[in-house]
């Protein structure tokens, strides 16, 4: 690990004690461990039709934590988890907490070698793998392994096995509010994915908020991302989880009807692909009241086609790994606040500071915007050893985003986009963001996503058409032209696509996206200029 985020409280020895200290009351784990002792009997998630109660999830989180304990695992340990979403990948990373070990939900980028390289940068103690993820350990990987399942022929330790035969008495929260908690993966859209490091205070900032205790949070996202972070929440607040294995919108619509889900948060593409599903018309949604889209900035369009589909329930968000929640536009916030909202990220949230900052460094008015710094309690510290990253995203307390922004007459936050995607035409400055909510003006785009090619000075549209449909690549660059100009219409190109190309997150794969126009000699010289 880094050396100046590590505390310089010497590790304690392992106890064994009938309940956490008060002292310790502050770190979520100890927290969250509290709560589910109070109410042994309820049930608390769901998993493959399994109902597991708070006593249940207690005993594994304890017995967990005396078999990493017995592994060497503690304070200033490192715990690496290729999980999927298991009621067992949450008590381990609980129990390593509670000892004192930092944890982190490991992403799963594509190819083996950024894995790998993921994996090396990461640089674990222990990583501990499930049957559906053992495959993904990268070739040649020099990592302690351990396993939770059967059928892992890698002859690793069995965890689950050591864990089962030790008691499920109380252990001693050991964390200490600076040292490391938790790492939270990237999810590697500009690059091998990062792990952006918070000490247990942070953590416990960005978890320990008011949630209602009758929340039944759906997760069918990745541990590895915003899920641990909805789920610490909910169950810290009195609530529970319902655990899906992925995202499907089928599976999904009838698991908000089935568990009766009161909330629910998508990528962006799986919230499109929710509300154009047939299901969506014979399902009683009843129960949700929050369906929380994240992972872009979608145009006003969009927004409304999705609650005229689905109702006053759909809220947005803006934030990041690095930054935590930075402001919310509740469903009320759509409502209230009239056309302007759809292109809002709501207010931003108390405790966080927002600056903007121009091209030249200098400091713009809110009004003017700029590029986006963020400043919290809940913030990440850095990026867990990669130095070079951290200082060019992390100054004096400040995290860069890289997102262009400003705040509106109302105190509303909008998002632009990417800094880097952002291009002056004719004194104006345009994102994709505006042309994505032009072209899902067009009879025939279903879904489109915008990225900016700096190399041929170009936009790349990948856009999916409407069932029966096809993409007009030239009536959508001229859709352009009355909005933005003809030099906009010109830069544009447009190559359509059966589905939009995902990450494994499910956010817009931009690079896929910019392959496309480069496969297809979709560029500026290539297609000449729009017609006028």
């Amino acid at each position: 690990m880094s050396p100046e985020p590590k505390s310089s409280v010497p590790a304690v020895p392992f106890q064994d004690v009938s309940a956490p200290r008060p002292a310790q009351e502050a770190v979520y784990v100890a927290k969250l461990v509290g709560r589910l002792s109070r109410a042994a009997c309820a049930a608390v998630l769901r998993h493959n039709d399994t109902t597991v109660t708070d006593g249940e999830l207690l005993a594994s989180i304890y017995r967990y934590a005396r078999a990493l304990a017995a592994l060497g695992i503690g304070r200033g340990s490192l715990v690496a988890l290729l999980a999927p979403n298991h009621p067992a990948a949450l008590a381990v990373r609980y129990a390593a907490n509670i000892i004192g070990a930092a944890t982190t939900y490991l992403s799963v980028p594509a190819s083996a070698g950024a894995r790998a390289e993921l994996l090396l940068h990461t640089a674990p103690d222990l990583l501990v793998v499930f049957p559906e993820t053992a495959g993904l350990i990268p070739a040649g990987a020099r990592v302690k392994i351990a396993t939770v399942g059967e059928g892992i022929p890698t002859g690793a330790l069995r965890l689950d096995e050591l864990a089962a035969g030790r008691v499920a008495e109380p252990v001693a929260c050991t964390a200490r509010l600076n040292d490391i908690g938790v790492v939270v993966s990237s999810g590697g859209s500009t690059g091998v994915p990062k792990g952006s490091w918070r000490t247990f205070a942070a953590y416990t900032a960005m978890v320990d908020i008011p949630s209602p205790t009758d929340r039944r949070q759906l997760v069918n996202g990745r541990l590895a991302y915003l899920s641990q972070v909805l789920i610490d929440i909910t169950l810290l607040g009195g609530g529970s989880v319902v655990l899906r294995s992925g995202f499907d919108p089928a599976d999904t619509l009838d698991a908000v009807e089935r568990e009766r889900a009161t909330d629910l948060f998508l990528i962006e593409p799986q919230l499109f692909e929710l509300m154009d599903h047939p299901d969506v018309a014979r399902r009683d949604l009843s129960s949700l009241r929050s369906l929380t889209h994240i992972g872009a900035s979608a145009p006003p369009t969009l927004r409304r086609r999705a609650r005229a589909r689905l109702g006053p329930i759909v809220a947005h968000t803006y934030g990041a790994s690095e930054m935590g929640l930075v402001s919310v536009l509740p469903p009320a916030g759509h409502i209230a606040s009239g056309a302007e909202s759809d292109s809002s990220a709501g207010h931003i949230l108390p405790g966080v500071e927002v600056r903007f900052r121009r091209e030249d460094g200098s400091f713009a008015d809110p009004e003017e915007g700029g590029s986006i710094e963020v400043r919290s309690a809940a913030m990440a510290g850095g990026y867990l050893n990669r130095p070079d990253l951290e200082a060019a995203a992390f100054r004096e307390g400040w995290y860069r985003s890289g997102d262009l922004g400003r705040i509106d007459s109302a105190g509303r936050l909008h998002i632009l986009g990417r800094v880097s995607d952002a291009v002056v035409v004719d004194g104006r400055i345009l994102t994709p963001t505006m042309i994505e909510d032009i072209l899902y003006q067009e009879a025939s785009v279903r879904y489109a996503v915008v990225v900016c090619d700096e190399d041929a000075g170009t936009w790349i549209a990948a856009a999916e058409a409407w069932p029966g449909t096809a993409i007009d690549a030239d009536d959508c660059r001229q859709a352009v032209v009355p909005a933005f100009g003809l030099e906009a219409g010109t830069r544009l190109c447009v190559a359509p696509v059966p589905r939009v190309p995902r990450t494994e997150q499910g956010k817009p794969d931009r690079e896929a996206i910019r392959s496309l126009g480069r496969k297809d000699r979709l560029t500026l010289g290539s297609r000449g200029p729009a017609p006028s």
